[in-house]
């Protein structure tokens, strides 16, 4: 898997370094709406196909699942893709995005990469191996109650019409813990959940390839990543929740 996990590192690093260059030209750029406040750039387009350049020039037999182009191809190795999470935040200036590259053998994530090109952060994890941030171990947080964690979140901006159920969720936890955030970009959540910067992340209808890579960071850095019913089976469910083994349960039985 160690090939695998250079190659997604060196799709990330250059995609990464494209939106880094692009942000001093970021009124050239045209957006366009997607779906409800969801929205695709040009610089969103470009960075996915310099990742899928990388990995077809070493792996040109394996299928790809991106963000903004699709399926393309059938093998038993599958790239999940997400060129730029946070388009919303790039598109504004606000500086917390990332590349979030996975890799599947058989359905099963093995590989995960999350790049952070403002921070020059690399977040890695291959399956059985640990999580990495820049080659430095991680874990998560050893909360063990809500009192004092701060958790992070996303709003339902694609389906505001989930915000009754949603903020019924956040008062519940917002009651115990000690603050919530909510930074615009999933796969960051992950990373940093899986670094133990913060306790926990949930949120609604996120999509394959913004939570592919972060799960299993999290899992590889000794948390836990499910629905918030309970499921482990996440990416089949419309919600995700991620913290530690404890803390996990903690918040499961609060909202319920």
């Amino acid at each position: 898997m160690k090939a695998l996990e250079n190659i997604a590192v060196r799709a990330a690093r250059k995609a990464g370094d494209y939106l880094l260059q692009s942000t001093e030209k970021l009124g050239q750029f045209k957006a366009e709406s997607k779906g409800a406040n969801d929205y695709v750039s040009t610089v969103d387009r470009k960075a996915e196909s310099i990742i899928i350049n990388t990995i077809a020039r070493n792996y040109p037999d394996h299928a790809i699942l991106a963000e903004e182009s699709g399926s393309h191809g059938e093998h038993e190795y599958q790239w999940v893709i997400d060129p730029l999470d946070g388009t919303t935040n790039f598109l504004h200036g606000i500086p917390h995005y990332a590349v979030s590259i996975a890799v599947r053998h058989k359905g099963r994530t093995q590989v995960g990469v999350i790049f952070d090109p403002v921070r020059n952060e690399l977040f890695t994890a291959t399956r059985g191996s640990g999580a990495q941030l820049n080659n430095q171990r991680l874990r998560v947080s050893r909360a063990q109650s809500l009192r004092d964690t701060i958790l992070s979140t996303g709003f339902p901006f694609r389906n505001k019409r989930r915000m009754p159920e949603y903020q019924r969720i956040f008062n519940a936890l917002f009651e115990d813990c000690s603050d919530m955030r909510r930074a615009g970009s999933a796969a960051l959540d992950l990373a940093w959940v899986a670094a133990g910067r913060v306790d926990g992340f949930w949120e609604f209808d996120l999509s394959d390839w913004d939570t592919a890579a972060g799960a299993l960071m999290v899992s590889e850095a000794g948390g836990m990543v499910g629905d918030l019913s309970g499921n482990p089976g996440f990416d089949k469910a419309d919600s995700i929740l991620a913290a530690n083994p404890k803390l996990y349960k903690v918040i499961l039985q609060k909202i319920r």
